[in-house]
Formats: structure tokens, C-alpha cells, sequence
């Protein structure tokens, strides 16, 4: 019987922040594999926060160094249903909504569909500020990502 590796277990939280919308945002990372924990954090000076939120999913899989299954947390709905519901539809329609609106911020849904096909992603949402530790570890990550870029 051939032997099947397992594939690395990982837990990720993550948050996007923004003082202003459009204004200085950064996004925040924790990744979790058994006793190791990682985070990342990072911001821009004039974005949204759906931009920071995508952001913090972009980042914290491309710091995947194998294939994984991973269990993705955020307190994004526009991040999970734009994954889970909506993206085989804008990629059908050439990237553009039911509406035939261009799709928002789909530089990033780009650059985070190419790298879906890596993992093994299980998609979760989390009420956001509600006391859950990955979340609010990953709010605090995002909000010191924004100061880096406060005037």
C-alpha cells in the first residue's frame, strides 16, 4: 500500500484594519502548526479595509512553505463569500459582478485565487471583537500594521 504524506495541519487568523476608508490600513497574520506560532503584519498608506482584510489572507498563505490543509479564520464576510460564493462566478464573467460591474479590489482576488489551488482551505468566519484569541491577536497585528503608516 502506497504511503500518503500527511499533509502539515494550519490554523491562520486574520484581520484587516483601516483608519479612515479610504486611509492608512494594515492587515495582520497568526499562523498556528501544533507548538509554532507566526505573525505577520503589514499596511499601506492609502487603501480600504477589504483591501487589508484580502491582504492578510494573500500574505499568511504565501508564507506556507509546503502544501497544507489549512483552517482559515476571519471576520470578513466580503473575504469568505468572495472565496466560498462569488469568485468561479467573477472568473466566469471576466471579472466583472452579476451586475456587470468591474469587480472591486480584483488585482488582489487575482493574486489570492492563484494561490488557492496550493492548499487544502477550509474557509471560516468569526464575529469580529467578540473576545475569540486568534481574532482579536490578529485585530492586534492589523492595528500595528495601520500605525506603521499614520502620518
Amino acid at each position: 500500500m502506497p504511503h500518503t504524506k500527511t499533509l502539515p495541519h494550519i490554523v491562520i487568523y486574520t484581520d484587516g484594519a483601516c483608519k479612515g476608508n479610504p486611509g492608512p490600513g494594515g492587515w495582520g497574520a497568526v499562523l498556528r502548526s501544533g507548538d509554532h506560532e507566526k505573525h505577520l503584519h503589514g499596511g499601506a498608506e492609502l487603501t480600504t479595509n477589504n483591501r487589508m482584510e484580502i491582504s492578510a489572507v494573500i500574505h499568511a498563505l504565501k508564507a506556507l512553505k509546503q502544501t497544507s490543509t489549512v483552517e482559515l479564520w476571519t471576520d470578513s464576510q466580503y473575504v469568505q463569500k468572495g472565496v466560498t460564493e462569488w469568485l468561479e462566478g467573477w472568473k466566469k464573467r471576466g471579472w466583472k459582478t452579476a451586475s456587470k460591474d468591474p469587480v472591486k479590489n480584483a488585482d488582489l482576488w487575482q493574486e489570492l485565487d492563484a494561490i488557492l489551488p496550493s492548499h487544502q482551505i477550509s474557509w471560516h468566519w468569526v464575529r469580529g471583537h467578540n473576545g475569540h484569541p486568534g481574532n482579536e491577536l490578529a485585530d492586534m497585528l492589523a492595528n500595528r500594521g495601520v500605525e506603521e503608516f499614520l502620518p
